[in-house]
């Protein structure tokens, strides 16, 4: 069995993200020896987050790695999110020690944090469709509540692209499209590996599904719940209810804004397992995100329920979905999404697009696919 290290570093709030790596270490487990490094930005250790932030390197983090090393002898690094406990520094280290090392890049946020100036993230558009920031000066504020922090997190940014671009780390994408994408911007094509995050199909799904939709994510400008819902009045849905899972700048607005409405439930933020059952009884599931999304894990989780999805026709979203899906709507386009909503009246043409889909997600991205593509990339 190969010794497989992970190293991961939590976010603040748990998202997708977290939640993806953690099942995907308990996969990696029933087929290697896996070994975690995982850190917290939850947790505050002031002299050492100062330094980390100043010198992007912490040397805290860096101790831990060494040990972990030293002990485990691991074949394999497999480094998810780096900021900002965990620190670029310990891709430097790795570097060093001339460890087989694989880097997951689930988002487009490295190349949202390489620019000091505004005009080289947004290029022509207001909004980024990467990362969901709008520009508001000159200077590339990614962080738009505080300069101290996009000051930090730039610097940070610079110096990771610089790492994965000039040393040739093999880079884990989650699509196709993603893989263009970094070959566009001078990566070796033949350093990229696509591989999806691996999901467990369900061997029941629940075919009498109930008289609402759900959508289930971070509640932000970004991600297009107001849209949504905007469309969504437009429908003539008039029996069935939309359910708004999830917590974000946004929630507060959108609840004090349309709580009247009695076909509108914002539920705020539940537990994984509540929302997976809401997912199996409902009508369908949908997203009006802007973002170029990496692996939708509602979409995903609804198709591993036999449960249709309402998504953009964007980025490399439709990878995971059937060639001849019906229910994907032009981008930006609201009318044609409330036009997709409408479908949904139709009960009989949902049971047969959730079939489908569940059908495609388990040939395409069940476990097994997952472990064959990551044995064939670590044995090369």
């Amino acid at each position: 069995m190969k010794k497989i290290l992970v190293i991961h570093n939590k976010y603040k709030l748990l998202g997708g993200e977290d939640i993806a790596v953690q099942s995907e270490i308990e996969i990696l487990r029933e087929n290697f020896d896996v070994r975690t490094l995982i850190f917290d930005n939850k947790n505050i250790d002031l002299f050492s987050d100062i330094f980390s932030f100043v010198f992007n390197r912490n040397p805290k983090s860096l101790k831990k790695l060494k040990e972990e090393i030293k002990d485990f002898k691991p074949e394999i690094v497999y480094v998810h999110n780096t900021w900002y406990k965990a620190s670029v520094a310990i891709l430097d280290e790795l570097k060093k020690l001339n460890l087989k090392t694989f880097i997951k890049l689930h988002n487009f946020r490295y190349d949202c944090t390489r620019h000091f100036l505004a005009k080289n993230h947004f290029k022509k558009s207001e909004i980024c469709e990467k990362c969901g920031v709008s520009k508001l000066s000159f200077i590339n504020k990614y962080f738009t509540d505080s300069i101290f922090k996009t000051f930090l997190v730039l610097r940070y940014g610079k110096k990771y692209f610089s790492l994965i671009k000039e040393n040739n780390f093999n880079l884990i994408v989650l699509t196709a499209f993603h893989k263009s994408y970094l070959e566009s911007l001078g990566i070796n094509k033949e350093n990229i590996y696509t591989i999806h995050n691996p999901f467990k199909v369900d061997t029941a799904i629940n075919e009498n599904s109930e008289n609402y939709i759900i959508y289930a994510g971070r509640i932000s400008e970004e991600k297009g719940v107001e849209e949504l819902i905007k469309a969504f009045l437009k429908s003539d849905l008039n029996e069935i209810s939309l359910k708004i899972i999830g917590e974000g700048p946004k929630l507060d607005y959108l609840i004090n804004k349309y709580k009247i409405n009695k076909n509108i439930e914002l539920l705020g933020a539940i537990n994984n397992s509540q929302t997976k059952q809401l997912i199996s009884s409902a009508r369908a599931v949908v997203t009006a995100t802007k973002l170029l999304e990496g692996q939708p894990t509602l979409l995903c989780e609804a198709s591993s329920l036999g449960v249709p999805s309402i998504f953009p026709k964007f980025g490399g979203i439709y990878e995971f979905f059937p060639r001849d899906v019906t229910l994907s709507f032009e981008q930006y386009n609201y009318d044609d999404l409330s036009l997709k909503l409408n479908e949904l009246n139709n009960e009989e043409k949902m049971l047969s697009e959730g079939k489908k889909n569940r059908e495609y997600l388990l040939n395409n991205y069940g476990v097994k696919s997952y472990i064959a593509k990551f044995i064939e990339a670590i044995n090369e």
